[in-house]
């Protein structure tokens, strides 16, 4: 790792604080928004799964750019700036085709950054890749004070204040996204070959097959959960809390990952996680009311997406190095949480109307369940020290 690990450690994390307290803010509280201002089920599964959408179309563009110029710090300066500015339309309409747009067009800048920084972290990191968990923690508490802060605070103001929080965090998305570190592409064995042909390998095509069901377990999550919960008479101040439970938790298992990876290999602890997410999806369907499995439910987000996000990441990167880097971690990031946040969350809207929350949440179980068969098919759960 370089020797000057010390000097840049907090520009990294200071990003990844003010990119995931924005997560903080749309993800439990912006379908709240939308149904403040009179939207129906089917209009707020559009309006969420707008970002999705920009998550499986923009990042690979992105990534193309980066990896062409050879430039990641410029191009997440310029993706920074775009999504702060176009954000601010918020403020002038609460039309549905308006916000669509909106929306779109930040969505379209701010889905461009989270890629390359992940790519410029591991590549900063270097050998000591395993410590990529530590920074990228300071994602999940800037997520922490985010939900928790606006959930005690909906209870006594108005949810449209959620505009104003979400410019002062795209300010400071801004001003780190200035900070974030120069870092050579170093060469590797695989440049001669084409993006196309790493991405046909097999194991490749299963990751990315089971990461796009797992995304798309979590789509219905992500849009209709805070809503599910005020709706069976938790307070908001409530919903913040238990969106904080699952990140306080998560955060520890981004500590934990390098010793889990020194006792198991990334597929393992991949494939645990979309077990754990069976469980945890068909808890919140069924058992909201009790709240002790609600909690549980909660926790396991450590592993449904601290764990799986951690060792997906770490398995792109293996597959992915050299001056391929920018692109594969941009086609993980299009391929599951933009191409299977998408199929989630538009599904979840009808899904919502007609058969309600339980069968919803027993969907996002069976989605886990086929991504965990996918991996055991390409994978197997030997030793393999991936």
């Amino acid at each position: 790792m370089p020797s000057t690990h010390k000097n840049y450690h907090w520009r990294i994390a200071g990003f990844y604080f003010f990119y995931f307290a924005f997560v903080g803010l749309f993800a439990p509280y912006w379908s709240l928004y939308l149904q403040s201002i009179r939207f129906d089920a089917m209009q707020i599964a559009i309006l969420m799964s707008v970002q999705p959408v920009m998550r499986m179309l923009a990042p690979t563009l992105w990534g193309w750019l980066a990896d062409r110029t050879g430039n990641r710090r410029q191009v997440v300066r310029v993706a920074a700036l775009g999504a702060a500015l176009s954000y601010l339309g918020v403020f002038f309409t609460t039309q549905f085709t308006g916000l669509l747009l909106v929306i779109g067009v930040m969505s379209f800048f701010w889905s461009a950054s989270m890629p390359l920084v992940e790519a410029t972290t591991l590549t900063y990191l270097g050998k000591h890749s395993a410590r990529y968990g530590r920074i990228r923690s300071w994602g999940s508490v800037g997520f922490i004070v985010t939900v928790l802060g606006l959930g005690y605070a909906f209870d006594y103001i108005a949810i449209a204040w959620i505009l104003w929080v979400g410019v002062a965090i795209k300010f400071g998305i801004l001003i780190f996204a200035r900070q974030i570190p120069p870092t050579e592409v170093l060469a590797h064995h695989t440049d001669s070959q084409s993006i196309r042909s790493l991405l046909l390998q097999p194991q490749v095509l299963a990751l990315f097959g089971a990461c796009f069901l797992m995304a798309l377990a979590h789509g219905p999550y992500y849009t209709f959960y805070s809503i599910y919960v005020v709706e069976h008479g938790y307070a908001k101040s409530a919903v913040g809390w238990l969106w904080a439970l699952g990140v306080i938790f998560e955060i520890g298992v981004f500590f934990l990952m390098p010793w889990l990876m020194r006792r198991y290999s990334l597929p393992q602890i991949l494939m645990a996680s979309m077990a754990l997410a069976v469980l945890r999806f068909l808890l919140i369907g069924w058992f909201v009311d009790s709240l002790p499995l609600l909690l549980l439910a909660q926790i396991l987000h450590a592993a449904t997406f601290g764990a799986f996000h951690a060792s997906g990441v770490a398995l792109v990167h293996h597959f992915f190095q050299g001056r391929h880097q920018s692109k594969g971690q941009a086609l993980f990031g299009s391929i599951s949480y933009g191409a299977g946040g998408v199929a989630g969350g538009l599904l979840s809207g009808p899904l919502w109307q007609h058969w309600g929350a339980s069968v919803m949440f027993s969907l996002s179980a069976l989605a886990a369940l086929l991504g965990l068969l996918l991996l055991l098919w390409k994978y197997g759960v030997s030793e393999q020290r991936l």
